[in-house]
């Protein structure tokens, strides 16, 4: 199926999965918002996506705050008209140990991993829903499904994704024409390793 011309939303496009996303989508010509907290990674981005001869939209995005996805979802419509595509990829994985009771990294994943699918879905549902069309495509993780020592909140946070991802599916595949994809991934080299400090 051709995404020619097709709007594709991508968070933490500024490295990793979502930087790889974001350019595999323009060069099958999607028109690619690109969202995340580091501007000058984002900027990078969209300077190559350009270069290629790609359309795309960036604007700093924190998916933790709901106002901030709501702002995005807002500027890609009024740039496109559309949201076709939604790609929740932006995440955190501080791996430690419970014992070692790092509460605010726990908070921290619970803010990007869950809160900010769940803020960007409900920014787009609507649109899509109008439309009878869209595809969301939710970036959870084989932690997703298994779960290991000083993984404990992490898994936790992949385990919501997926049973969300599937509970979307449910409710929107059949009657409104949103497909929704859960990807989950194992062990992959990016930005995300960094932010392990156990």
């Amino acid at each position: 199926m051709s995404i020619e011309g097709k709007v594709a939303i991508v968070t933490g496009a500024s490295s990793g999965i979502g930087y790889a996303t974001a350019m595999a989508l323009s060069k099958a010509g999607a028109k690619v918002a690109i969202g995340a907290r580091r501007t000058d990674k984002l900027a990078d981005l969209e300077s190559k996506i350009q270069s290629d001869g790609g359309e795309v939209f960036s604007q700093k995005l924190d998916v933790t705050q709901k106002d901030d996805c709501n702002s995005f979802v807002d500027q890609v419509m009024k740039k496109w008209g559309s949201v076709d595509i939604l790609v929740n990829n932006a995440g955190l994985m501080p791996l430690s140990f419970i014992k070692n009771l790092k509460v605010d990294e726990w908070e921290q994943m619970i803010d990007v991993n869950i809160k900010g699918v769940l803020f960007m879905t409900a920014g787009v549902v609507s649109h899509m829903k109008e439309k009878k069309s869209g595809h969301i495509v939710n970036i959870s993780s084989v932690a997703g499904r298994l779960v290991f020592p000083s993984g404990s909140v992490y898994c936790a946070t992949k385990h919501a994704v997926t049973a969300f991802s599937e509970g979307l599916r449910q409710e929107f595949s059949a009657r409104s024409n949103i497909r929704v994809t859960c990807i989950e991934p194992g062990v992959v080299e990016t930005e995300l390793l960094n932010t392990i400090t156990d």
